[in-house]
């Protein structure tokens, strides 16, 4: 893999897309730095090289010029956590980022401002491309959570350097970790999908059939195959239309020789609040009136025996409402069995912005083998697709 620990920066100067979409408070605080964390070892290792740094990123979801997007509130957060002075400039193209990054030494760092307050950034415009490669010699994609997206700095810029485009160390172990699941996985290999729709995981999981020897299917999507199954399950959420789709599921894992593991009790609530009436119902008797929320302790015990036998684990998606102490129970258990399974050998992998959210939550980012920074990406690689700012490096 091209990465940047196959060339020396001394002298160089780095372009790097990273994603530094970060969350902000009503004050223009960071709430959650991951994502700055996440890219800190590529630009160590430029700036121990001897090279210097232009970092380009979005920042929500701007139309033109709008100042609550502007990188200059992050700038604080980014000083801190890479230890060292910033240098901003005031737009990411024109003249005085042009002037900024020609002045810039060695060991310094620049940020440039909100990518997005140009349209041109999304249409994926070359001239626009152009102008931002002409910032740098060397260009480093490190920026996994917009690696789907065809835009002028995660993908039409590679063209401008045709021998200099090298992985951020991020992105590289990205790649790396959805391979492993996906084509270098030891047996047995689980995958674990929650959350509420079938029809969002679709095509992971006609995807990944070929690949898992178990598939346990917790969350909302449950109620879609159980009803399907010809089970009662009251209010509880359901995709009518899908039901077939889950039955063809069903019978494609049982020819390809894969084991699907469905909930066998929830714990019901009479209605969708923390403070409902809760009850342990089996999964197929659920009376009207009641919904199913979290999974129940029987489940847990066999999704338990599941995860404690598998040498690799994908898990993407929550197996209850968590947001909800009252319904957390059943998300927190699947952690802590993924924690154990790997630290007893096995390799896990967490992605998808729920699941993250709640290994973080619950204290359980250190315990598994790697959690993902970009949701949609690691789907669509899921999926088995080529993302566009993957593919851009590799031409």
């Amino acid at each position: 893999m091209k990465t940047i620990n196959n060339i020396d920066f001394k002298g160089k100067k780095a372009i790097i897309r990273v994603d530094f979409n970060v969350p902000l408070d009503q004050n223009f605080n960071v709430t959650d730095a991951t994502r700055i964390e996440a890219a800190k070892p590529t630009i160590d290792k430029i700036l121990k090289d001897g090279g210097s740094v232009i970092l380009m990123s979005h920042l929500g979801r701007p139309k033109g010029v709008e100042e609550k997007y502007s990188l200059n509130h992050i700038l604080s957060k980014v000083t801190e956590v890479l230890g060292q002075e910033i240098h901003f400039a005031n737009d990411c193209i024109g003249e005085e980022a042009q002037t900024k990054a020609n002045n810039l030494k060695p060991n310094q760092i620049l940020l440039l401002e909100n990518l997005r307050f140009y349209k041109e950034e999304e249409e994926g415009d070359a001239d626009f491309a152009k102008k931002l490669a002409n910032l740098g010699d060397i260009y480093v994609n490190d920026a996994f959570g917009t690696a789907h997206r065809a835009h002028a700095s995660t993908t039409i810029i590679a063209n401008y350097f045709p021998e200099n485009k090298f992985f951020g160390l991020l992105l590289a172990k990205e790649i790396e970790s959805i391979n492993k699941v996906l084509h270098e996985s030891k047996k047995p290999v689980t995958a674990i999908l929650g959350g509420s729709k079938v029809s969002s995981k679709i095509t992971i999981i006609e995807n990944i059939l070929d690949k898992v020897d178990h598939m346990i299917i917790g969350g909302g999507m449950t109620f879609t195959f159980v009803k399907a199954l010809g089970g009662s399950i009251g209010n509880s959420i359901c995709e009518d239309d899908k039901m077939e789709l889950a039955l063809e599921i069903l019978k494609q894992a049982k020819e390809k020789g894969v084991q699907i593991h469905l909930p066998v009790d929830v714990v019901a609530a009479d209605n969708f609040s923390n403070d409902a009436n809760t009850q342990v119902l089996d999964v197929t008797q659920i009376p009207e009136g009641w919904q199913g929320l979290d999974a129940g302790p029987k489940s847990l015990e066999l999704f338990k025996e599941v995860v404690l036998k598998s040498k690799t684990i994908l898990w993407n998606g929550p197996v209850g409402v968590f947001e909800m102490p009252t319904f957390a129970n059943g998300t927190i258990k699947v952690g802590e069995y993924i924690a154990q399974s790997t630290k007893d050998g096995a390799f896990s992998l967490v992605g998808g912005g729920d699941s993250v959210s709640a290994v973080k939550q619950f204290g359980l980012e250190n315990e598994v083998s790697y959690v993902s920074t970009g949701g949609g990406a690691m789907l669509e690689m899921l999926e088995g697709r080529t993302l566009p700012g993957i593919q851009a490096i590799l031409n």
